[in-house]
């Protein structure tokens, strides 16, 4: 494994929240870029790599929803929303545009540091092969396949653009068909805790997974809820 010093892009027009967010984070060792607006974080995102990209919703010229949608039509790199609303709509809503997770100010310092490390960390992993030799190689499973190298789904003969999470979710429930994850067991395999963390925010990226590998997604054929518990990938061949 080589070193790797991980870039983030962080995009808010306060200069004190910048500030207050940097610093911690040039502290454990990432390389921060800032963006003091949404047209000037895209126009960062296109002069160099990131490892992960935080946006707050509210940025003048461009919002950060709109940034996260036109950065998700050509990218997969995790993307945390910021948001100074508590209201579901903000949430919802970036989540559908491919947001991987999400923050409600005021927020701790201990909770973003949380959150960034754990998706820093989770994407490294994904990045230098995954954490077992065994896990890697592609699933196959009736009209599905999964390069997990590649970190490509195929449907019926059809590739799939899948987000950060939402392949993360997908090859977790796949490498262990039948079984049933709670929200928080996902959650936690995911980001490494649940902490923080809206359990219905699973529910999202499991419909869009559904929306994108389902001939109908009210009648699934890989991914099953299991009511009041969580969800589970087909243990076997529809008859």
């Amino acid at each position: 494994m080589t070193d790797h010093i991980p870039r983030i892009l962080l995009a808010d027009d306060e200069q004190s929240i910048q500030t207050l967010l940097s610093y911690p984070l040039q502290k454990d060792g990432y390389e921060v870029v800032q963006a003091s607006d949404g047209s000037e974080a895209l126009a960062r995102f296109e002069e160099q790599p990131f490892d992960l990209v935080v946006l707050d919703v509210m940025m003048p010229r461009i919002d950060g929803l709109e940034v996260c949608r036109r950065l998700r039509a050509k990218s997969q790199v995790p993307i945390i929303m910021l948001t100074a609303k508590a209201e579901e709509i903000d949430k919802v809503l970036g989540l559908e545009l491919g947001a991987d997770d999400y923050i409600t100010k005021p927020f701790s310092m201990r909770e973003f540091r949380s959150r960034v490390k754990a998706t820093l960390r989770r994407s490294a992993m994904t990045r230098d092969g995954g954490p077992a030799e065994e896990e890697r190689g592609a699933l196959e499973v009736h009209e599905l396949r999964i390069d997990l190298d590649k970190r490509s789904v195929r449907v019926r003969g059809d590739e799939v653009r899948t987000t950060f999470v939402e392949f993360e979710i997908l090859t977790t429930l796949a490498q262990s068909p039948g079984r049933v994850f709670s929200r928080d067991m996902l959650l936690t395999r995911i980001w490494g805790d649940s902490a923080y963390r809206d359990p219905r925010t699973i529910d999202v990226h499991i419909r869009h997974l559904r929306e994108k590998l389902e001939r109908d997604p009210k009648d699934p054929e890989y991914l099953f809820t299991v009511r009041g518990v969580g969800y589970h990938f087909r243990d076997r061949a529809p008859r």
